[in-house]
């Protein structure tokens, strides 16, 4: 296979700027406004995030997956408990999300802490999903190895068979998650590479945000 050179793939930023004056003083309504903004501007999936976890021997794992809810407790997602990422949160609850919005020269950083969300939160939403997004979270043993798509299509065969004419009950194995954020940083990409960058962090055992301009 031929090396590869991507040395000469670049653009310029100039979406917007993030002046200081213009950020808002909570993250969560900064977030909220750039999350409206990204809604309006319609770009695919702006709710997609990638979820950074550390497993027990401090290999960094990363996946997207959607943001379904946040609020100023933090930011919720769902999947399987017993997956990799759900082994790896049982072993260090440290995590991180980013946001990346590229129509709009965007990213947001978060990291914090992850806990399982209440479980009648979890099937709530569970019982709101497509019926086939049930059947799916049902019987997917998410991480584990399979022989081959044609085990997966049978396995979603049976039980849309078992399940015929019946609510599908909610996976124990499936669940919310909620990321408590200890730091956000807002990322405005700018012309010549000087792009804006604010970082909040909270002290332990303080309700304020210290607000800081980071170089690009």
């Amino acid at each position: 296979m031929p090396n590869r050179d991507y040395h000469q793939e670049r653009r310029d930023y100039e979406f917007a700027e993030l002046n200081r004056s213009a950020l808002n003083s909570n993250p969560f309504a900064q977030f909220s406004a750039w999350m409206d903004q990204a809604v309006q501007q319609k770009i695919m999936d702006p709710t997609a995030m990638s979820v950074s976890t550390v497993s027990a021997n401090g290999q960094p794992h990363s996946r997207v997956v959607l943001l379904k809810a946040f609020a100023e407790d933090g930011f919720v997602f769902y999947s399987h408990y017993d997956s990799a990422k759900g082994m790896q949160i049982e072993t260090n609850n440290q995590v991180a999300l980013l946001f990346f919005w590229p129509e709009m020269d965007r990213q947001i950083r978060i990291e914090g802490t992850i806990s399982k969300i209440p479980l009648e939160q979890s099937e709530h939403y569970f019982q709101s999903r497509p019926r086939d997004s049930q059947l799916s979270a049902y019987i997917s043993q998410q991480s584990k190895a399979v022989k081959n798509r044609a085990e997966l299509e049978g396995n979603l065969a049976n039980a849309t068979e078992d399940f015929a004419g019946e609510d599908i009950p909610h996976p124990p194995h499936w669940g919310g998650y909620k990321v408590t954020p200890t730091l956000f940083e807002f990322w405005q990409g700018r012309p010549s590479r000087l792009h804006d960058r604010f970082q909040f962090s909270q002290p332990k055992n303080q309700q304020a945000w210290t607000i800081e301009r980071l170089a690009p």
